[in-house]
């Protein structure tokens, strides 16, 4: 009986030390990552192994005749169309449950307190004025963290990080999350109290369907007048012409993000919050690299490549609780 085979579109210098298990039981081939190349290639593999620079949607399944799993190491999925994996039989890994592993990475977590003491600080402004000539300190006061609230929605691995970090900046913290929870200096309010009484909100929850534009305009109004704005989660679950019309007000001061609607884009520069981050200094934009670390990245991808081995051998899938 032939082997399976596995493509792994993973950039080749960062992945080849973690396949020996991969390698024991199935043919694998390391392709940079590019579409193109795996819409040519993709009929002939049994197992994808991926990440969410690359999206897998109707097109990429009609050409995966052979198609079986796919494989990715991260804890979000919207870069695959699940659904369609799931009516075609093919099942989807990813690291979405692996608390065990996951509990090791704080990477995005801190990423998400970069983004909001900058924005707060007006960091991008003043420091494009200082490499332009300037030295108006004046011009660029922003908020101390001690004077203001925190409001983290979605209090999990990662929200309840971003909630420990607040006490030790001397904020109030509020928490907002669908199940009830115990963290040291943390008030649990409901989604309404936190729009209300936060002057920063970080969001940290899924993309799921329900959450699709959940900061609409309606939700905007509702946020307390010069709030920031932190999303480290998944682009989606901003409504971006609202967020446009409520930075364009003022009833937002600021935002920070690592996640933008459509990541996929050739180029960036079509996204409506690219275009308007080039005009205003008051929105800071990084290219979804929260979670990055070189030692997550590494721990990810060994746990992935052992998942996918598993899979392979058993049928089951590995996880750590």
């Amino acid at each position: 009986m032939s082997k399976p085979r596995i493509l792994c579109m993973l950039d080749p210098s960062s992945v080849k030390k973690f396949v020996g298990d991969l390698e024991a039981i199935a043919d694998v081939d390391i392709e940079a990552p590019d579409r193109t190349k795996l819409l040519e290639v993709v009929s002939q593999y049994d197992a994808l192994w991926i990440h969410v620079e690359q999206r897998i949607d109707k097109e990429v399944f009609e050409q995966a005749s052979r198609l079986k799993v796919i494989n990715t190491a991260s804890t979000g999925t919207d870069h695959i169309d699940v659904e369609e994996a799931e009516r075609r039989g093919i099942r989807v890994l990813s690291i979405t449950k692996d608390y065990g592993l996951l509990d090791q990475f704080t990477a995005t977590a801190e990423c998400a307190w970069m983004l909001l003491m900058a924005s707060c600080r007006h960091l991008r402004a003043a420091s494009g004025h200082v490499l332009e000539g300037g030295w108006d300190a004046p011009r660029f006061i922003g908020q101390q963290l001690s004077n203001m609230t925190l409001g983290v929605l979605g209090t999990g691995r990662l929200g309840g990080m971003v909630c420990r970090f607040g006490p030790a900046f001397r904020m109030r913290v509020l928490g907002c999350d669908l199940k009830p929870f115990d963290l040291p200096d943390v008030e649990q309010v409901d989604f309404d109290t936190l729009l209300a009484s936060s002057d920063a909100i970080s969001i940290h929850i899924h993309m799921l369907r329900e959450n699709y534009h959940l900061f609409n305009e309606d939700v905007f109004d509702r946020m307390k007048p010069g709030a920031v704005l932190v999303n480290t989660s998944r682009g989606d679950i901003i409504d971006e012409t609202a967020l446009l019309k409520a930075l364009e007000s003022g009833q937002l001061a600021a935002f920070g993000t690592d996640v933008l609607h459509n990541e996929w884009r050739s180029d960036m520069r079509e996204s409506p919050v690219v275009r308007y981050a080039q005009e205003h200094d008051n929105v800071l934009i990084t290219p979804h690299l929260g979670g990055a670390s070189p030692f997550s990245i590494d721990e990810a991808r060994r746990f992935a490549a052992s998942k996918l081995a598993h899979y392979l051998k058993t049928g089951e899938e590995l996880t750590m609780p």
